[in-house]
């Protein structure tokens, strides 16, 4: 009989020990599924707005935009008014939008959400492709695409070509969005192309994408340039390389100068008319890009580090080109601040992430996350337009601005091209549906009768006017109909023939 030792036998019940400890929850691994669902959330938040399509700001000007190009490829003519002028608004993409919409027979809001679509996938990977450029790090894309998204400010700015979370929620079907996606994506190639030595397609391909860029969206157009000039500035490449940059130079503003749907180059004389629309983008600085002082933290760091770094340069170039708008009265200028937000919020995402001491990435990475937090919670207001706004808290609720109401309901007696007579606000919405009316509810810089226009429109809906006017008015322009929101228009001449929301009329002109 074998006896064995007290201590044989706890060893025996004991747990067999395998030498190795149970593993760990790395707290960068719960980092960085924090982000990746965060992010996964803020993209079928993003889809879901796509569905509802809110219509807010511009949506009118792009569906009008693609109405005309869907019935007159070829000569479409101005896309608000009844006119046969050029316009900066029929560009290569929204030409492309209204062929699928003249093909395929669907309407342009349907258009406009496939627009959205390929606009939000363009964003995604274009930051995706860019923000690799910059690091090989797994998480350096997350941290980016969120960086866009929410750091921004405490108080949200609605501008196209600014995709904070709730400005891109209400302008991902614009050209904007489109526009500001193939600039990553022209930033990445770009930078391949200085740092392996690209051949001669390549670099005409880029010039070819450039004036695209160019085309698409003017304003973002100039931030995609600023960019470029950055990473050209930046990159350290030999002279032998420069013939062919200059070639896709040349091709780019050949390509700019033969667009035949309007002169892409009289832009430059646009003049003042643009400013005062523009001066809100000065106001509020603190409260609308305050969350960028992050980035800028970061940049500081960076050019420490490298005086070339092209992110520090981006941020001076587009720094330089708004502080020039402010002084020198062009508030248009201002719609560069993209290109002084945007390099910002991409430093920060990569110092988060960047070779280094740990505690330092530690550290970047905390005050990053908190940043984010407080982005988010400004444009939690988003959620209004996925969520019923009566289900949301009051505090988000307050973040959350209403849809405009759609004119659909004059489309069973409006035909299209039909013209109406209407205020400023119904006619940046009813030419969405095929009409047009008497005066732009846009500035409009290649028309040259605007002011007349704009004009006669006031004197139309002034109390005093005689109904002599009002027929003499409706005979210049064609007006067979007149739609008044504020439903007081007493004219015995005109028949009522429908009535809208919010006490609006529709009259038909005899």
């Amino acid at each position: 009989m074998t006896v064995r030792s007290s201590s044989s036998a706890a060893a025996s019940a004991a747990p067999e020990r395998t030498g190795r400890r149970p593993a760990a929850i790395r707290p960068a691994a719960v980092g960085r599924a924090v982000a990746r669902t965060a992010l996964g959330l803020l993209l079928v938040l993003m889809v879901l707005v796509i569905v509802r399509l809110p219509w807010i700001g511009d949506l009118g000007m792009h569906a009008a935009t693609l109405q005309r190009l869907r019935h007159s490829p070829l000569d479409p003519g101005n896309p608000l008014v009844d006119a046969d002028t050029p316009s900066p608004y029929y560009s290569p993409w929204m030409l492309l939008l209204g062929t699928v919409a003249r093909v395929t027979g669907l309407s342009v809001f349907v258009v406009l959400r496939l627009a959205a679509v390929v606009g939000l996938m363009l964003l995604v990977t274009g930051v995706w492709r860019y923000a690799r450029t910059w690091s090989t790090h797994r998480d350096a894309p997350v941290l980016a695409l969120l960086s866009l998204l929410l750091l921004w400010g405490t108080t949200p700015l609605l501008w196209s070509g600014f995709p904070g979370l709730t400005s891109l929620a209400l302008t991902v079907s614009y050209p904007s969005t489109f526009t500001l996606g193939l600039a990553f994506h022209f930033w990445a190639w770009l930078t391949g192309a200085l740092r392996r030595g690209a051949g001669w397609g390549t670099w005409l391909g880029l010039g070819a994408l450039w004036a695209v860029i160019l085309l698409c969206h003017q304003f973002s157009g100039v931030v995609a340039t600023l960019g470029a000039c950055a990473v050209v500035l930046g990159t350290r490449s030999g002279r032998a390389t420069w013939p062919r940059p200059a070639a896709g130079l040349l091709l780019g503003v050949a390509a700019l100068w033969a667009w035949p749907y309007y002169d892409f180059f009289a832009l430059f004389g646009a003049g003042s008319g643009l400013e005062p629309v523009h001066r809100v983008l000065y106001a509020d600085l603190a409260a609308r890009f305050g969350l960028v002082l992050l980035g800028v933290a970061a940049l500081a760091a960076r050019g420490r580090r490298d005086r070339r770094d092209p992110l520090v340069l981006f941020f001076l170039l587009g720094a330089g080109v708004v502080a020039a708008g402010w002084l020198s009265g062009h508030y248009s200028w201002g719609r560069a601040l993209p290109a002084v937000v945007i390099p910002a919020q991409l430093a920060v995402a990569l110092e988060a992430v960047r070779a280094g001491r740990r505690g330092v990435r530690a550290g970047w990475a905390a005050l990053l996350a908190g940043t984010l937090a407080v982005g988010a919670w400004a444009q939690a207001g988003t959620l209004g337009y996925v969520v019923s706004h009566g289900a949301l808290p009051q505090a988000v609720r307050d973040g959350y601005r209403p849809p405009w109401t759609g004119y659909g309901w004059i489309t069973p007696w409006v035909g299209y091209g039909d013209v109406v007579m209407a205020r400023t606000a119904p006619a940046r919405r009813i030419p969405a549906y095929g009409p047009y009316t008497v005066a732009p509810g846009y500035p409009d810089f290649f028309l040259p009768d605007e002011g007349r226009r704009a004009a006669a429109t006031e004197e139309y809906f002034a109390a005093g006017t005689p109904r002599g006017a009002r027929r003499a008015i409706e005979r210049e322009y064609g007006v067979r109909w007149v739609v008044d929101e504020a439903g007081t228009l007493d004219d015995a001449g005109l028949r009522a023939v429908a009535r809208g929301p919010e006490g609006q009329v529709l009259y038909a002109v005899p």
